[in-house]
């Protein structure tokens, strides 16, 4: 199989040129308009681009038009795409464009006003196309080192040329939260992504008339079912503004969503808004749900607001490509099933294989608990230039041959019945859908307190993991206002802490570790 990312998306541009592909707020693109922004946008690129240029282009920008043509522009050229998301700190921002050592970026309307921070200290001369900018000679005259290039710049469309890609050749690189302070980037090659997508627009018997929510950043591999797997079968991508986001209720009833797909929060979201009332969203044939333990009473209150469509809870982690579990729900059978209020992740996808495993990764017993290890098509490379981290990961378990992912994920799967999901082995915990882990807070608090130890933890505690983060710093005689404010300048929204305690000294489990467990019963104390 020589396919890839892109090719869907070009098959759908030839069979359906005029119908919608992509609605950005008030913008509409068909197909043929959205193809030829991002053959123009691959073909401007491809003539200015240095010689010896890697095989990844960055995006950087939100909900534009651009954004979604910046993307396909690269899969054009060959390119895997590296998402750069302009609401996160631009000193992170910063560090992923220079891990991901890309020479190109389109940069959207959304976040030309980063480009001074973006460009700070950059270890490479870069060439940063602005579709939409009809004058870029300010931001040329700023940094002379760099190529500036505006809507005037743009190539032909006439004039792309599609890249050489292969199916192992990274389709998007990602970067997630890391344990050391430092994200790591997840590659994704287009074998992995086809295998996803394959299966999805088969799954979901998706055709030219479905129209897709579109609920994650691009930074979010969630955002890659949205985009490819309609665009797979020539359906449209429906994408709302930061105020139509605040109200997802009304945004399905006015595109007439047929497709819908979020994190758990958005379901609670909705539910405390009063969205969630019975045949609210009789459009929708699918209400898929990822990202994050999924409450069992909102799936059953959107399983009735949606009385048209069949209700999924989706599981995966990014290294596995999106998801690679699911598990239907049914309004008989389910609820016995559940595990504390949240819903199976229910059953692997075809061609990936479970192992649920000890502490070394021996097989435990059928039913037993343990933590979930996965392989198959859908099993990423690994973390890029990064094999320390990758061989932490992959792994290759007792009495296999193959490798596995381990995914610190603790999980039951009973004989007969579907995989449950019971929480996290480490300290990593969902925000909002978004991955975290605890330690990259900690990292940042240590180093903006100067205290020796810093410990963050998820409160208030949901059944989606927890909305928010609290910190904790053993500096007595510090400033905790200014700590905040430091740390919050550190991270992006979602991974801010509400607030910074000061402490003496840490409480102290049996083993002589910090009790993560004490701090928490200390904030229901004060709760209370």
């Amino acid at each position: 199989m020589t396919r890839t990312l892109r090719d869907g998306f070009l098959a759908a541009a030839e069979r359906f040129p005029q119908r919608e592909a992509l609605t950005v707020g008030e913008h509409r693109l068909t197909y043929d308009q959205l193809s030829t922004l991002a053959r123009r946008v691959a073909a401007t690129l491809d003539a200015h681009a240095p010689s010896g240029e890697g095989k990844l282009t960055a995006v950087f920008g939100h909900r534009h038009p651009s954004t979604f043509g910046g993307v396909l522009g690269a899969l054009l050229r060959g390119h895997g795409y590296v998402p750069l998301n302009p609401a996160f700190p631009i000193d992170r921002t910063r560090v992923m464009l220079q891990r991901s050592r890309c020479d190109c970026v389109v940069v959207d309307p959304t976040a030309v006003e980063q480009i001074d921070g973006l460009l700070e200290d950059a270890e490479r001369d870069l060439v940063l196309l602005l579709p939409d900018a009809e004058d870029v000679s300010a931001h040329a005259a700023r940094h002379p080192r760099h190529t500036f290039l505006g809507a005037g710049d743009l190539a032909s469309a006439d004039a792309c040329r599609l890249g050489d890609a292969s199916p192992d050749d990274v389709a998007y690189l990602l970067f997630t939260s890391g344990s050391t302070g430092r994200p790591k980037g997840v590659m994704v090659a287009h074998r992995n992504v086809n295998a996803f997508v394959d299966y999805m627009v088969e799954r979901y018997s998706v055709t030219e008339e479905d129209r897709f929510s579109n609920t994650f950043d691009l930074t979010f591999d969630l955002s890659v079912f949205d985009m490819f797997c309609a665009w797979e079968r020539g359906a449209c991508l429906s994408v709302p503004t930061a105020a139509q986001k605040m109200f997802p209720g009304k945004y399905v009833k006015k595109e007439a969503l047929t497709v819908w797909f979020s994190v758990p929060s958005t379901g609670v979201l909705m539910s405390r808004l009063k969205m969630l009332k019975a045949d609210s969203y009789p459009s929708l044939r699918w209400a898929l749900f990822c990202g994050e333990a999924l409450p069992a009473d909102i799936m059953e209150r959107f399983a009735l607001a949606s009385p048209n469509a069949v209700c999924e809870n989706l599981y995966g982690p990014t290294e596995l490509t999106i998801a690679c579990t699911y598990y239907r729900w049914d309004p008989e059978r389910s609820p016995a099933e559940c595990h504390l209020g949240v819903v199976p992740i229910g059953e692997p996808y075809p061609g990936m294989e479970v192992r649920v495993a000890d502490e070394r990764q021996a097989e435990v017993p059928r039913g037993e608990p343990g933590e979930l290890l996965m392989t198959g098509p859908q099993m990423t490379p690994g973390y890029w230039e990064d094999p320390e981290k990758t061989a932490t990961a992959f792994v290759v378990p007792p009495g296999e041959t193959r490798t596995f992912y381990r995914t610190g994920d603790r999980v039951r799967w009973p004989e007969g019945g579907p995989i449950v999901y019971l929480g996290r082995v480490d300290n990593q915990i969902k925000i909002q859908g978004y991955r975290v882990e605890l330690g990259e807070i900690e990292a940042v608090l240590r180093d903006v307190s100067g205290a020796e130890v810093g410990i963050a933890v998820g409160w208030p505690a949901t059944a989606s993991g927890a909305d928010g983060v609290v910190g904790f710093v053993n500096a007595p005689d510090g400033d905790a206002a200014a700590i905040l404010a430091a740390a919050r300048e550190r991270l992006p929204g979602y991974m801010q802490p509400s607030a910074v305690h000061l402490v003496d000294r840490f409480p102290l489990n049996a083993n002589g570790k910090v009790d993560r467990k004490a701090l928490l019963e200390r904030l229901k104390g004060a709760e209370s």
